[in-house]
């Protein structure tokens, strides 16, 4: 079956997400916002951070789809995401629609979208398009149609992250959406196994692993980030009874722990360093750089003597802003990375300096590298 897939704000990482569980083979980047991915495989939205909106491509004419629902009201939005689409026209073909259900007897509501061609995600999630019988989000694209299955559930990821019970600015406040990007990146196509995240903070790689089925294990070098991951998993648990319990929270310094029993995947965001309110001078910039260098080779080095070969790493590290607005890393990265016995992962819709997570305004960026133990 044929899916399109509407790309978060940062494309390029929606991109390597869906490329790490669906395959490089079975993606096609339609326009810089939308995939067309072709896959025999459960699509289940939810485990994917980086996509607002996933739909079913139609085998058949819409005006068939549409009078093939079950009885009762339809609640109907259309979100033209053409090269050319307009509000005005969008609109026309969902009153086009609705009339034609109409005379067939239907009750149809439309989800007002006069001055855009799309329904806006959060209007999306709001009216349940795609999730409720006789809910429904069209989704056109050039000459295809396609029926919403679903859109970013926008509050269960506000709940996960402002309720949790230890929450603590100083050490990043990964978002659960980017969690989820690191977790796909690293664990791919599979659908078990152990994910070790060793600079474990406040735990949400390893709540968002934890609900995507893997069993989790973390490490943190302060035994106070360690006490938060083990507060909010078990507050987590209690939302979710049926999640596995972790394997293990410890302390330890990830340059020089030993890890027991071996994961299978890893994920996880080094420190990023302290909080910047402006753009770093090059002194301080050259500090930054050095200390997150020393962090991660450490790290990597410790790591080596202990994985397997072909076992995933994915890493969020620290960029920081430059003056003309760009982001700069940590310089001749993966050259180093590649003497301590990783390769980096390439990937076919995006190079290593693309695949940045920032806000507008940030000083310090994630940048996202995934490794392969060679």
């Amino acid at each position: 079956m044929r899916y399109l897939f509407i790309l978060g704000r940062e494309p390029k990482l929606s991109l390597v997400e869906l490329e790490s569980v669906f395959g490089a083979k079975n993606l096609q980047l339609l326009a810089p916002h939308i995939a067309l991915v072709d896959t025999k495989r459960p699509v289940k939205l939810e485990r994917l951070g980086g996509c607002l909106k996933v739909a079913q491509v139609l085998d058949q004419p819409l005006s068939s789809f549409l009078a093939s629902q079950p009885a009762g009201k339809l609640t109907l939005g259309v979100s033209d995401y053409s090269h050319r689409a307009t509000a005005h026209a969008s609109w026309q073909l969902a009153l086009k629609h609705k009339n034609l259900l109409r005379r067939h007897g239907r009750n149809v509501r439309l989800v007002p979208n006069r001055t855009s061609p799309i329904v806006s995600s959060a209007a999306a999630h709001h009216n349940q398009l795609g999730e409720k019988l006789n809910h429904l989000e069209i989704i056109k694209y050039q000459k295809l149609f396609a029926s919403s299955i679903g859109t970013q559930n926008i509050t269960a990821y506000a709940k996960r992250d402002q309720a949790r019970p230890a929450r603590d600015a100083f050490v990043g406040m990964l978002p659960p959406k980017l969690a989820q990007i690191l977790v796909n990146l690293a664990v791919g196509d599979q659908q078990s196994g152990l994910l070790l995240d060793p600079f474990c903070g406040t735990g949400v790689i390893l709540q968002e692993a934890s609900l995507m089925g893997f069993a989790v294990y973390g490490s943190d070098l302060s035994k106070k980030m360690v006490n938060y991951s083990r507060r909010n998993l078990s507050w987590l648990s209690e939302q979710k009874p049926a999640l596995l319990a972790p394997v293990k929270l410890e302390v330890g310094d990830a340059t020089s722990h030993h890890w027991q029993p071996l994961p299978n995947f890893i994920a996880s965001e080094i420190f990023l360093g302290r909080p910047l309110s402006r753009t770093p001078s090059k002194t301080q910039l050259l500090q930054l750089q050095h200390e997150a260098r020393e962090l991660l080779s450490g790290f990597l080095r410790n790591l080596a003597n202990q994985l397997p070969t072909s076992t995933t790493i994915a890493l969020a590290i620290p960029a920081w802003k430059r003056p003309d607005g760009s982001y700069l890393g940590i310089p001749n990265l993966l050259d180093e990375i590649e003497k301590l016995g990783y390769n980096a992962k390439k990937y076919r819709y995006a190079s290593h300096d693309e695949l940045l997570y920032h806000r507008e305004n940030q000083v310090v960026a994630r940048q996202i590298i995934v490794l392969r133990k060679k």
